[in-house]
C-alpha cells in the first residue's frame, strides 16, 4: 500500500517557501504521492444562516494546476495529483489543456482526481448546470482521454464539439489517469468502476468496506480487472494517535485499499514544521509494522477502456 500526504488545505501554506519545505520533506521521507482537494468558490454565511457546507468562504483552497506546477518543479519522484477537481465546473478542453501541462513539466508524474462536487454556489457562480453534472463528467472523461492521445481530435457530443483540434503538447501519460472521488450512492460507483482508473472512496475504512466489494462486483460487470483500479484511503493524523493511525492503516489495507493519505489538516496544526513532524511521526509508526509495501512503488496497471 502506497503512501502519501493529503496536501494541508490552511493558511499555514501560503507562502511559497513553506510549500516548498513541506513538498520537499513528504519526498525526503519516502512519501509516494501528494494530493489534494480544491474548490474555486467558498460561500459567506453571513446571510445565510442555514448554511450547512462543511467549508465557507473562509477555507483555504489552493488552485490545483497552479500549486501542482510549483510542487512539479520542487520534487523529483512524488506523484502529483488533485482529490478532487469538480470537473463539471470546468470547460473541458481547458482541463485536458492544463493538466496535460503539469503532467510535462513534472515529467510524467500528474494524475488526476474528478468529482461533481455538490455546491449549487458554486455551479451557479462557474455559469454551469449543477443538474447535469453527473452525466455530463462521463462525457468530460471521454474528451480528456482523446484529447491526450490524440494530436487532432473531431468529436460531437451533447455538450462539446471539437472540429479537428487538438492541444500542444501531449501529455507523457497518453493518457493521464483519472481517479474519482465520491461514490456514495450505487449510479456514481457504477460510473467510477466504468470509467476510473482510481477511486478515492468518502468515510473511513470502517464505513468504506461494504462499499469497496459492491465496487468490486461493478468492476466485474464492467468486465474490468479489480486489481487493475486504484483504491486510495485517508488517515486522519494531525490530533489523532499513534494507535489510531495504526487502526486506520490496517482496515484500509484489509478492505484492498492500494493507496493511503495520510491529511494533517485541522487539530491546531499553525505552521509547516508542525505538518511535517506529524507526516513523519506517521511514517516511523507504519514502518514499525513490518507490513509496508515500498512507498515508491507503482500504481496498478490500469485496464484501458474503449472510447
Amino acid at each position: 500500500m502506497q503512501l502519501g500526504a493529503a496536501f494541508p488545505q490552511d493558511h499555514t501554506m501560503l507562502d511559497p517557501g513553506a510549500v516548498r519545505a513541506y513538498a520537499q520533506a513528504v519526498e525526503a521521507m519516502g512519501y509516494s504521492y501528494i494530493h489534494g482537494g480544491e474548490h474555486v468558490l467558498g460561500v459567506d454565511r453571513t446571510n445565510r444562516p442555514d448554511w450547512t457546507g462543511p467549508y465557507d468562504v473562509h477555507n483555504v483552497w489552493r488552485e490545483p494546476f497552479a500549486l501542482h506546477g510549483f510542487l512539479a518543479a520542487c520534487t523529483s519522484t512524488l506523484t502529483l495529483g488533485t482529490s478532487v477537481l469538480v470537473l463539471p465546473l470546468r470547460r473541458t478542453a481547458l482541463v485536458a489543456k492544463q493538466a496535460a501541462e503539469v503532467d510535462v513539466l513534472s515529467g510524467g508524474r500528474f494524475r488526476l482526481g474528478v468529482g461533481v462536487g455538490w455546491n449549487e454556489v458554486e455551479y451557479e457562480a462557474m455559469g454551469m448546470d449543477a443538474r447535469s453534472r453527473g452525466r455530463r463528467v462521463e462525457e468530460q472523461v471521454e474528451v480528456l482521454r482523446a484529447l491526450w492521445t490524440q494530436e487532432t481530435v473531431t468529436y460531437y457530443g451533447k455538450w462539446h464539439t471539437i472540429s479537428e483540434a487538438g492541444i500542444n503538447p501531449l501529455p507523457v501519460q497518453r493518457p493521464i489517469p483519472i481517479w474519482f472521488g465520491g461514490g456514495g450512492v450505487d449510479a456514481a460507483l457504477r460510473r467510477i468502476a466504468r470509467l476510473g482508473d482510481g477511486w478515492i472512496p468518502p468515510g473511513r475504512h470502517g464505513e468504506t468496506g461494504p462499499m469497496v466489494g459492491k465496487f468490486r462486483g461493478y468492476l466485474h460487470e464492467a468486465g474490468r480487472d479489480p486489481a487493475s483500479v486504484a483504491i486510495a484511503g485517508r488517515v486522519n493524523v494531525a490530533g489523532g494517535t499513534p494507535d489510531q493511525w495504526i487502526e486506520a492503516y490496517q482496515g484500509w489495507k484489509a478492505v484492498g485499499a492500494t493507496h493511503l493519505a495520510a491529511s494533517t489538516n485541522g487539530a491546531g496544526v499553525t505552521n509547516a514544521d508542525q505538518h511535517i513532524e506529524a507526516l513523519r511521526r506517521f511514517m516511523e509508526e507504519t514502518r514499525k509494522l513490518g507490513s509496508q509495501e515500498a512507498p515508491n512503488g507503482q500504481s496498478p496497471s490500469v485496464s484501458r477502456r474503449p472510447s
